[in-house]
């Protein structure tokens, strides 16, 4: 009997111990409020539901309520504007040498052009109608056409236009050659290294992480990798190697099952530099996930929560939110 309560002792002990390592409430909170990073910008919205990798989501958009077009100029600082902290632009080389801000592969959805972006110089990008291919009725009417001509800009006028923000730059492929490319590109114009996080596939982050390490950057292997990781040591306190000096994002759905959710999760990532952000639930059927794009999904967030918010809808969840877009 008295070994089986020594047992029970022992084990209620090592619950607390555990417990408080990980309370929440027993860490500072690294910031006064949460910070928003909008994906490409202000844009036009649509249901991702049943949307695959190739479909056109520019025949796909919600009834347009404002005129904004995704990784152009207004669309950037329209997303500053409602109070992000961060926005994601894509990039694309192109033949003469520059990096045309862009998301899809190809321009034939949403442009009046056609063919992979990187087939094209920046000359050719520049007459293109970036707003061409938009439809909310099955091409009835087409509220975006003749807005975007001119209007898809290069990496370094976006850092011209926005010299001291801060951006999420997508490398669109898996060639570490674009890696290479970019480095030099960012050298050659002194862009703000400083400002930037570079999300990648596996083999351009390995090749940037090579050529320049003082760069942020992150990949989805590197966020899935922290996170496993995490999940296995975090409860001792320890935070792993993969964990350090990137971004470690979490779908809202299962954010409250890491390791000192959310204060010290917080204080525990920003020691080893490395900061936290929050996605949209993740499905577990389709393993997709959006951003938090309601109210009320930011609002379901653990208020002690101080970490980063990604965001589709910037302008309707951001500090600055537009109400006649809510």
């Amino acid at each position: 009997m008295k070994k089986r309560y020594f047992a029970l002792s022992i084990l209620g002990i090592a619950g607390a111990a555990l417990y408080l390592n990980n309370a929440s409430w027993l860490a500072t909170p690294q910031r006064e409020a949460p910070y928003f990073i909008a994906h490409r910008g202000v844009h036009q919205t649509f249901d991702p539901v049943g949307v695959g990798p190739d479909d056109c989501t520019a025949v796909l958009i919600d009834p347009p309520r404002h005129t904004f077009i995704e990784n152009t100029l207004p669309s950037i600082e329209a997303a500053f504007a409602a109070g992000a902290s961060r926005v994601e632009i894509d990039i694309h080389p192109t033949t003469d040498g520059e990096f045309a801000v862009f998301h899809d592969w190809t321009l034939d959805c949403r442009t009046d052009g056609s063919g992979p972006v990187r087939a094209h110089s920046m000359d050719a990008l520049r007459t293109l109608d970036a707003g061409y291919g938009y439809t909310a009725d099955d091409g009835d009417s087409f509220p975006l056409r003749g807005l975007g001509v001119g209007a898809i800009p290069t990496l370094a006028e976006v850092f011209e236009a926005f010299p001291t923000r801060d951006f999420l730059i997508n490398i669109k492929s898996n060639d570490p050659h674009e890696a290479e490319a970019l480095v030099a590109y960012i050298e050659a114009r002194s862009l703000p290294v400083e400002h930037m996080i570079v999300l990648s596939a596996p083999r351009p982050d390995a090749r940037l992480a090579a050529l320049r390490p003082d760069i942020r950057r992150m990949s989805r292997a590197t966020v899935r990798r922290c996170a496993k990781d995490y999940l296995a040591w975090g409860w001792s306190g320890h935070v792993p190697q993969s964990c350090e000096a990137t971004i470690l994002v979490l779908p809202a759905n299962y954010a409250a099952f890491a390791w000192g959710w959310p204060a010290r999760l917080e204080a525990r990532m920003a020691a080893v530099g490395t900061e936290v952000w929050v996605m949209g639930d993740l499905d577990r059927v389709s393993m997709n996930s959006t951003g938090i794009d309601t109210i009320a999904a930011r609002d379901a967030l653990d208020d002690r929560f101080r970490g980063g918010i990604s965001t589709n809808r910037i302008e309707r969840v951001g500090p600055k939110a537009w109400p006649t877009v809510n």
